[in-house]
């Protein structure tokens, strides 16, 4: 059954008829666009306890003791502001309010469109609630984007998605889907898009977080979404912006010693580049949602299962909808990232030299490799063998169609196509797709083109498919296969 679309003034109406809730809300940058909602509903007196907009970064600081280091529009800051407009809140009233009242603060810090309309326009919002008197609060945090050119309409969009927060938060916490659908009611993702959340709390330890955040990405909500090496949401300025990234697109579905060859030998010809810097370089598998999605249905446990391979093996993970890699260049650009290397198979290389993929650009295949080729981007290409003559297949001696080599030549002379060298030619055989169906069939021999590390866990878990014994192997508990 289709839900019923309410209107924002007719859910601030029903919180503020709602004689148990009742908060405060905080508002910088974008003004008071949320309480404003409320008091227009009318009844405004049963909910908001408190508005207020620190507007001047110094008296921010001192209200919420913030650090000089803190920026304006960060999470930092939102926690900050939750965190102690809930306390003030609580002491305040205690003993003061009905037995049965449940306290919440609904804060934001924001970045509208400047008068020169240059700006970053973003913005950290958040809510601290109960769901049960006296207990401890609940919380649901989130990162957008401001899309629309026009102040005014970037401030109505945020006080309508500040009002589909707080109702999603007490009507639609049982179901997470609903709940990120909610949020865009009477908005559209060409106003907004959300580009991180993060549930928490008593009544939220049910929620995977990381499957929220690729519920965003099906919902078209949010072009991608990621996760660091440890498995937790991140907003993706916070780790891209103004770093070297190096980016490898795979299904991981599993790892095979080819895959965990291509990640050592990229990192090593990425460690090769003068302006490499350990510190300041991230590492990204990426999987794009069509992937997840071949079978119609995204199977949450398998999804889950590769996420948890990848961070067992030290590295990040990316979800997006980009089936072009130019779009996935184009996404990083908006990072301001210094360098951009991205890891390609041969196969999936002479898919992106095809020109029918291409033919809905008016530029046809030259504009898209205008958009891939940026100057701060290089393509590494690991080699595979010719299955007829068993020959090395490299980008120097890849067969071209007569109209793309003098373009290709210009690639190859200027260093933005480089092979991947030291590669084990001994796995070059190996094919995931062999390897999940040896492992579904319950065919025996899967074990010797995988990593330790990456059999075990197949086996202990039982995923993609396999049945047979999970028993282990006198080997040392929680080995894992080093990795770059």
């Amino acid at each position: 059954m289709e839900r019923e679309i309410i209107s924002t003034n007719r859910k601030a109406l029903r919180l503020n008829l709602n004689s148990k809730t009742y908060g405060t809300i905080a508002e910088i940058g974008g003004g008071q666009e949320v309480a404003r909602h409320f008091f227009q509903a009318g009844a405004a007196s049963g909910t908001v306890a408190k508005t207020i907009s620190a507007y001047d970064k110094s008296f921010s600081d001192a209200i919420y003791e913030c650090k000089d280091s803190h920026r304006f529009v960060s999470e930092e800051r939102l926690n900050s502001m939750l965190k102690a407009e809930f306390n003030e809140l609580t002491k305040t009233l205690e003993g003061k309010r009905k037995e049965d009242t449940l306290y919440f603060v609904f804060a934001n810090t924001v970045s509208v469109l400047n008068f020169k309309k240059d700006n970053y326009c973003h913005g950290w919002l958040g809510v601290r609630f109960q769901l049960k008197t006296n207990s401890k609060p609940n919380e649901v945090i989130l990162h957008v984007k401001l899309l629309e050119n026009d102040t005014l309409q970037q401030q109505q969009t945020l006080g309508i998605l500040g009002i589909n927060l707080i109702f999603a938060c007490y009507y639609h916490h049982e179901t997470p889907n609903i709940f990120l659908k909610s949020l865009l009611d009477s908005l559209s993702n060409e106003r907004i898009e959300i580009s991180m959340v993060r549930m928490k709390g008593p009544e939220l330890n049910y929620v995977d977080n990381r499957l929220l955040s690729v519920q965003l990405v099906k919902n078209e909500m949010t072009t991608a979404t990621i996760f660091n090496r440890y498995g937790e949401v991140i907003e993706p300025s916070d780790m891209l912006y103004k770093k070297n990234v190096l980016a490898f697109r795979g299904s991981f579905r599993p790892i095979t010693y080819v895959g965990f060859d291509m990640l050592k030998t990229s990192f090593g010809l990425f460690k090769k580049d003068e302006d490499y810097d350990k510190e300041n370089t991230v590492g990204l598998c990426e999987m794009t949602l069509n992937n997840l999605l071949q079978e119609g249905n995204l199977d949450e446990r398998d999804f889950l299962e590769r996420v948890d391979i990848l961070n067992g093996m030290g590295q990040n993970v990316m979800i997006s909808n980009f089936r072009y890699y130019y779009k996935l260049v184009k996404y990083f650009s908006e990072f301001k990232i210094k360098n951009l290397r991205v890891v390609i198979g041969i196969p999936t290389f002479i898919n992106v030299l095809e020109p029918l993929y291409y033919e809905h650009l008016n530029g046809g295949i030259l504009e898209a490799f205008g958009k891939l080729f940026t100057k701060n981007m290089k393509l590494y290409v690991y080699p595979t063998l010719d299955e007829n003559t068993g020959k090395l297949i490299t980008s120097q001696n890849l067969p071209l169609p007569e109209d793309l080599k003098y373009l290709y030549k210009y690639l190859i002379k200027n260093r933005m196509i480089l092979d991947l060298s030291n590669i084990k030619k001994d796995w070059l055989h190996i094919k995931s797709a062999d390897v999940l169906k040896m492992i579904k069939n319950n065919e025996s021999g899967w074990e010797k083109y995988v990593p330790v590390y990456i059999e075990e866990f197949i086996k202990t878990r039982k995923i993609f498919g396999y049945t047979g014994n999970s028993e282990l192997f006198n080997r040392i508990e929680n080995f894992q296969e080093p990795c770059p």
